[in-house]
């Protein structure tokens, strides 16, 4: 059995200044609503979210219970907060920066890791920093050029996890007792109640991003009725957003996590707390871009932008679940497809009606969709069940 281990305080921290990078691209997507903005937010979130997931694993397996390890830790929240600082001009002047930071995030990362992998840290350690230095050159150029080096940094991430596995299996072939320790075991062997509540705690700090967007968004607007009833709205959408993932899907997701034999929750944690947790992210920052831009314009036809960006904001979180769900083996699928669908759908309603109208639909479709699983849950057969035994006898 595992023992028990908690997120700690510090790391909790960490997170509150790894989300300031997602409150700048928020600011950054509203101020751009183009494709060439919507590009910029996903290089840099996808980016900047590889390492707040090497961060999460170093920590499950290397706790800040120690003096240097949190100077250490504190040291990479500074980074991180460059980085955060630069977001914005990150394509421009602000470029080289935001790189030196990043750079220095991955070579904290690296340094930390050691204590647990020794010379092993080198198969991942080096490509982190190839693609840190990527980054970095791409901050003294513009166009084309820049993009390629961005494009080069993610090419470099999402190969890295491939050949960290391949190197631990051919190494375990030759020399059994040092490569699978260094590299697949440790790698493997996470926590499971930590990893799951440690992304826990991250996706509501984002949640509350949603929340600060309705504020910014208000400014100094006088406290109408019809701003109050668009923020309650808005409040509705991240509600039923939050209660798909905390209500039905986070027990559960611990459930197979700490079923799951130790050499293989690596792999599982990369496709559910990376690769499908990075469109729920993105959807959670677009969706509050959408309502910044929409709260002060409710009774007007909005333009195509704040439009697209409340209903993909909507629709990206519900397909990184959807992915997150097939995952885990977490079912069922077809509420949330639909409403995926449907979410979609409310484009026209924001652009040829009103924005209130449209934060109205998206309300509708999610509750609808809440509502419509609760009794297709497990939880909620349980419950029928229980309800029909105590009416028989």
């Amino acid at each position: 059995m595992e023992t028990e281990h908690r997120v700690s305080t510090l790391e909790l921290f960490f997170d509150l200044v790894f989300v300031f990078t997602i409150t700048q691209l928020t600011v950054l997507l509203a101020d751009d609503l183009t494709p060439r903005g919507a590009g910029q937010v996903v290089l840099i979130f996808t980016v900047l979210f590889w390492m707040y997931g090497g961060y999460a694993h170093l920590t499950n397996q290397v706790p800040p219970d120690r003096t240097v390890r949190r100077v250490l830790l504190m040291l990479a929240m500074g980074a991180f907060m460059v980085c955060a600082l630069a977001v914005p001009t990150a394509f421009g002047a602000g470029g080289v920066a935001f790189g030196l930071g990043y750079l220095l995030v991955v070579l904290v990362h690296g340094a930390l890791f050691t204590q647990a992998h020794g010379r092993g840290v080198l198969w991942f350690a080096l490509p982190n920093v190839l693609c840190a230095l990527a980054v970095t050159a791409a901050g003294f150029f513009d166009g084309l050029p820049a993009w390629g080096l961005w494009l080069l940094a993610l090419l470099l991430q999402f190969l890295t996890p491939v050949v960290v596995q391949r190197v631990a299996a051919s190494g375990a072939a030759a020399e059994p007792e040092v490569p699978e320790q260094t590299v697949g075991d440790q790698l493997g062997g996470m926590n499971a109640a930590h990893l799951v509540e440690r992304h826990g705690l991250l996706l509501i700090i984002v949640f509350g991003e949603s929340v600060i967007a309705i504020g910014i968004g208000v400014g100094s607007l006088p406290l109408s009725a019809g701003i109050a009833g668009g923020a309650f709205l808005a409040l509705t959408i991240a509600s039923a957003m939050w209660w798909m993932y905390f209500v039905r899907d986070e027990g559960r997701a611990e459930e197979v996590f700490a079923h799951t034999p130790p050499e293989r929750r690596f792999k599982l944690a990369m496709a559910a707390y990376y690769y499908a947790f990075l469109p729920v992210l993105l959807g959670i920052a677009v969706f509050a871009a959408g309502v910044k831009k929409t709260i002060g314009h409710l009774g007007e036809h909005l333009h195509t932008g704040p439009a697209v960006a409340l209903a993909g904001g909507v629709a990206l979180y519900l397909a990184g679940n959807l992915v997150f769900r097939a995952v885990l083996g977490l079912g069922p699928a077809r509420y949330r497809a639909t409403a995926l669908v449907l979410a979609l759908a409310t484009v026209p309603v924001g652009t040829g009606w009103t924005g209130a109208g449209q934060l109205v639909a998206l309300a509708v479709v999610l509750v609808c969709a809440v509502i419509a699983e609760g009794g297709r849950s497990p939880a909620g057969r349980a419950r029928a069940a229980a309800t029909e035994g105590v009416t028989g006898s």
